[in-house]
């Protein structure tokens, strides 16, 4: 790699120095797990079985026990018509983040590769401008990297990312398996399955199609959903990642020691956490080790899995030319952060992606149904904990929410809704279950929980209550659990729940 001149190389950035990679012999590995063959056929099973451990990490890695057999080049070619992406441009250096033109701007180049032609693209970058790395061990690779961000020799490289498709085969065990990510979402076990609605990375899989030192910059999963990697092929990816426990610590030091005022939306912890989520920053773990935020590490290699966890920040580079799959998903802890997300997306007025509230209610509503149905044979998780809490915890706030309506407004009228999840005109939040409109204006919908003026801002008419039909089972679920609370021993301990338990007061809604 070319060595720069003294007048080149930056010394301090962000109260660092990016010159000193010492940090990387202090990082510690994240958890490996290898399952049995026997383990690895219920996937929601063993994340369960898991994530007690894992989740304190916010990152782990699975080695599949199965055979992928099909190389990733002949899948695209031969079960994918005509396969072809658009990578993006990545500067290759860090940002100061002192203004917004010097805010780092991934952009599309324009052109479109073949799977094949970007990796004679990307070998022959790697052959002109990194062969001396051919030969490093990932752990100096991985100085070499830092080195490369805080030297910004090189222009940019590409990556293909957010790519529609899927590497996963028909015809090996793999591809075979519930452990296809094309699968994984609708699970029976998944709460995504209620989805009706198909979201790119969220009920399918995306593909990422990267070349030497291509990196994903620091970074949440939407609505801190989980997220599950797998390396088809190809060199390995450095991972880091910061437990979702210490998420608020982490956008703290972000907006302390990185953002100035001018790149900011607003001028708070909240202000860095949308930048953040723009996904152009990419800062050393070092940064964020000096501030006593813990950050571990992943190596992952063709035939690895990669999971991240609720609220847990990471990012990474490739070691060269390789492609990989992801997508999100959610078992029932997720549920307590799901309600963070909400909170943050409205105040942020974010328009969410994914329907909170009908999540909830249907998934207590299939809980409730099976705990009816066989009462003694009924095994509870803490999956199924989280789901219960946050069941009765919600119907508690609406109920209160409703009757401070109801002694508002005498003779409120009272409709059934069968539309789906419409999205308050206020707060961006989604309600499924009750909301208020105007019958004749059919202005935005409102949340019953604003203490709002009920009448319409347009034609003055008091607007009417809808209520989803289903909410007499929501509510039969909440109460079904509440007179169970032996069941529910570990209510107010569930772990992993970003710091906020799951009784969230209702007052916090």
């Amino acid at each position: 790699m070319p060595q720069p001149d003294d007048s080149r190389r930056p010394r301090m950035l962000y109260g660092i120095n990016v010159n000193d990679h010492n940090w990387t012999n202090k990082l510690s590995e994240c958890p490996v797990f290898r399952p049995s063959r026997q383990d690895f056929e219920d996937p929601f099973a063993y994340l369960n079985k898991i994530s007690p451990k894992a989740s304190n990490y916010g990152i782990c890695k699975i080695v599949c026990p199965l055979n992928d057999i099909v190389p990733a080049s002949l899948v695209l070619k031969r079960e994918v018509q005509n396969f072809k992406f658009q990578p993006s441009v990545q500067p290759l250096k860090y940002a100061t983040w002192t203004t917004m033109e010097d805010k780092i701007l991934y952009y599309k180049r324009g052109r479109q590769y073949k799977y094949e032609e970007f990796e004679n693209m990307a070998n022959q970058v790697f052959v002109e401008n990194y062969s001396s790395l051919a030969c490093l061990s990932c752990k100096m690779f991985e100085r070499e990297f830092w080195q490369e961000m805080a030297w910004g020799i090189h222009d940019s490289v590409e990556y293909g990312v957010d790519v529609e498709g899927s590497a996963f085969s028909k015809s090996d065990e793999l591809g075979q398996s519930k452990w296809n990510l094309k699968k994984l979402p609708r699970l029976p076990e998944s709460i995504l399955r209620h989805l009706e609605e198909e979201i790119p990375g969220i009920t399918h899989p995306m593909l990422y199609i990267g070349m030497v030192c291509s990196t994903f910059a620091w970074h949440v999963e939407d609505h801190y959903l989980y997220s599950i990697n797998y390396l088809h092929s190809g060199a390995p990816k450095t991972w880091y990642a910061v437990p979702g426990s210490q998420a608020n610590d982490f956008e703290k030091v972000a907006y302390d020691e990185v953002y100035l005022d001018d790149v900011l939306p607003s001028y708070d912890v909240d202000g860095a956490a949308q930048v953040l989520a723009e996904k152009t920053t990419m800062l050393p773990p070092s940064l964020f080790m000096k501030h006593d935020v813990s950050v571990f590490k992943a190596v992952q290699m063709p035939g690895e899995f990669v999971i991240t966890f609720p609220r847990a920040y990471h990012a990474g580079f490739s070691h060269g030319f390789n492609c990989a799959e992801a997508v999100n998903f959610a078992a029932g802890e997720w549920f307590p952060y799901g309600l963070i997300a909400a909170k943050r997306y409205s105040f942020l007025e974010r328009r969410p992606l994914i329907p909170f509230e009908e999540l909830l209610c249907k998934e207590a509503i299939h809980i409730c149904q099976e705990m009816m149905a066989s009462p003694g044979d009924f095994v509870a998780c803490t999956s199924h904990y989280a789901i219960m809490a946050s069941c009765i915890t919600h119907v508690a706030y609406y109920r209160a929410s409703r009757r401070k309506l109801e002694k508002r407004v005498s003779g409120l009228n009272q409709c059934t809704s069968s539309i789906g999840t419409v999205q308050c005109g206020f707060c961006t939040r989604d309600r499924y279950l009750a909301f208020l409109m105007c019958h004749r204006c059919n202005t935005y919908p409102t949340c019953i929980f604003h203490g709002i003026s009920t009448n319409c801002t347009v034609c003055g008419i008091t607007r009417s209550l809808f209520l989803r039909e289903a909410i007499r089972y929501v509510e039969a679920a909440a109460d079904y659990f509440e007179n169970r609370k032996s069941m529910l021993s570990k209510l107010y301990e569930l772990e992993g729940n970003g710091g906020e338990d799951a009784s969230t007061s209702a007052a916090d809604q």
